[in-house]
């Protein structure tokens, strides 16, 4: 199999967990290149349910090197505890099959309660993901690397969770003792230590040809790219898979996952959300809960044209397309194939993220196929208005559905 990345084409939560899983089987390495810990990937296999945040999803696969990049942020304590939990259940971790970049920045104690006290406008998961990265470009954030002295980070660790008191204390939050965050972060460092790689674009080089790189979030939570300011704080397109390594490789297959409805978690604007009994009966039969928070996700119709957006900006030459069976017991379904502001038809060449609040969706109407589809494993087992769902999917994104 040639290099392959798997990324997100709405607002994450398209089902790319499984599908990494079902491919990892092919590769030698799984990379991962941006987020934090609040991601989710939900993988079953047989009749085990594993969650994972920070580690990639080949963990899962005996063989395989799984490699986390540079701009994925870690939090050492919950970075631990997944690991600690995969091995609780026979899994090996170690640095056979994990590997860190130096280069990774750490969120700690002080940055989770910071996110706490001032993630509320966006719904942050208050995991500390934002304010990581906004260290890590004021030039303050610790990296994995300061974890191989400690004497030397200790003043760095100390200057800025004092500064970070001070914030805490504007928002009328509890403050933190220095003295513990530096305890903890000791503790933490002889865990994760052994699983630090000091040149990771080496490292990937040597698997050219084998690569599966995974994607966390999706397209529309790009923080340039997505629905901002109600956006994560990385890159899950493509772009960030080179930024996030330090190294460039030919991405030969570049799948879009799409899910055949739309959900989005937290604030910001969603046209083709259904805050109404179809809503409620989608997330019903999704399961749409965060796998991270719990939190339940909002929920509406398929969205090509924003799903079309995501293929410009990644270069998808394949779409996988997940969670079909959760429409089975719709009558009609829709989606939603332009955009309309004060009633004229926006091009899609005019089309902005910037403005998406403003647009009304417009949409094509077809009938639902009433029937369980949870068990077809072929198109062609697939009732007749399935399938013309999915032929009009391909005829809209000029793209054949896997």
């Amino acid at each position: 199999m040639p290099n392959t990345i798997v990324i997100g084409a709405q607002w994450g939560d398209e089902g790319k967990g499984k599908i990494i899983d079902t491919l990892s089987e092919r590769y030698n390495v799984i990379i991962r290149y941006q987020g934090g810990c609040n991601a989710g990937h939900t993988v079953i296999i047989g009749d085990k349910k594993y969650i994972l945040h920070s580690i990639p999803s080949g963990i899962l696969r005996q063989g395989v090197l799984n490699i986390i990049g540079n701009n994925v942020v870690i939090d050492p304590l919950k970075f631990l505890k997944e690991i600690n939990d995969l091995r609780n259940v026979g899994l090996e971790v170690s640095p056979e099959n994990l590997r860190i970049s130096d280069k990774c920045h750490l969120t700690l104690s002080y940055l989770n309660k910071l996110d706490e006290a001032t993630g509320k406008k966006v719904e942050t998961t208050g995991r500390g993901i934002g304010p990581t990265y906004t260290d890590k470009t004021k030039r303050i954030g610790i990296r994995t690397f300061d974890l191989l002295d400690l004497k030397r980070l200790e003043g760095k660790v100390r200057e800025n969770t004092e500064s970070t008191n001070y914030m805490l204390k504007y928002c009328n939050a509890t403050v933190l003792n220095v003295d513990e965050v530096m305890e903890g972060l000791s503790e933490a460092s002889e865990g994760i230590i052994p699983f630090i790689h000091p040149n990771i674009g080496s490292l990937i080089l040597g698997y050219d040809g084998s690569l599966l790189y995974e994607g966390a979030q999706g397209t529309l939570l790009d923080i340039d790219h997505g629905t901002y300011p109600y956006v994560t704080s990385s890159n899950p397109t493509i772009g960030g898979a080179f930024t996030g390594t330090g190294v460039y490789v030919n991405l030969e297959n570049r799948i879009g996952i799409l899910k055949a409805y739309t959900t989005r978690v937290g604030n910001g604007p969603f046209p083709t959300e259904q805050d109404n009994e179809i809503g409620e009966r989608l997330r019903k039969m999704g399961g749409e809960f965060g796998a991270t928070t719990g939190r339940p996700r909002r929920c509406g119709w398929l969205d090509l044209f924003i799903a079309k957006y995501s293929i410009i900006i990644n270069g998808f030459n394949q779409i996988a397309l997940t969670k079909l069976d959760v429409l089975d017991q719709e009558d009609t379904i829709k989606l939603c194939i332009k955009y309309e502001l004060n009633g004229r038809e926006v091009r899609f060449e005019d089309f902005t993220i910037n403005r998406i609040e403003e647009y009304t969706p417009v949409y094509k109407e077809l009938p639902g196929w009433k029937k369980n589809i949870s068990e077809a494993r072929k198109i062609g087992y697939l009732p007749e208005n399935a399938r013309k769902y999915i032929g009009f999917i391909e005829d809209y994104l000029g793209s054949k559905l896997q």
